[in-house]
């Protein structure tokens, strides 16, 4: 099946949240890391922690990067692959967790607030609609998209997630 995006809905940041350690300062030498282990939120997951100066990535633009690709790691982190789901349910067991906002929420967790930092409103991660190749300009597509994107959907994200989940559009 050859599907394409035909729109952005949403994005749920993904943020780094405190486990035995209280800030990204206290991470001790050899602390560690819970990181989901899917493919592209463990890619997501290490870039975040890149830009916090933690480790340095052979290629910053690797979206499927996984420990084996880190060039740079001065704190000597280890790092924790779990599903994405149960990285919140480990938080007591490393120093530190990226969590995607979904799991977050799911554990009780506000990301606005309880994040030690989190992806931009304006990450590129968005969640998408998307059809099989040939159906984009298909009317009831189309009436989606539109429906998806009204200010209704755009204010009922950012009233009920208060940034936590991001309208994308």
């Amino acid at each position: 099946t050859h599907l394409v995006s035909v729109a952005g809905v949403h994005i749920e940041p993904m943020g780094l949240y405190a486990g035995k350690s209280a800030s990204l300062d206290a991470i001790p030498d050899g602390g560690k890391v819970a990181v989901p282990n899917d493919p592209t939120n463990e890619g997501r997951a290490l870039l975040l922690l890149e830009a916090q100066g933690l480790i340095k990535l052979k290629d910053s633009s690797n979206l499927e990067a996984t420990p084996k690709d880190i060039a740079e790691n001065p704190k000597n982190l280890e790092f924790v692959e779990l599903e994405a789901a149960n990285v919140p349910a480990n938080l007591d067991e490393v120093d530190i967790a990226a969590i995607n906002s979904n799991y977050a929420l799911g554990a009780g967790l506000n990301p606005v607030e309880d994040a030690l930092v989190i992806e931009a409103a304006d990450s590129p991660y968005v969640n998408v609609l998307v059809v099989k190749e040939g159906s984009e300009n298909n009317e009831a597509v189309q009436a989606l998209v539109k429906a998806l994107q009204s200010d209704t959907v755009k204010d009922f994200i950012s009233s009920t997630y208060n940034g936590a989940v991001v309208p994308a559009f």
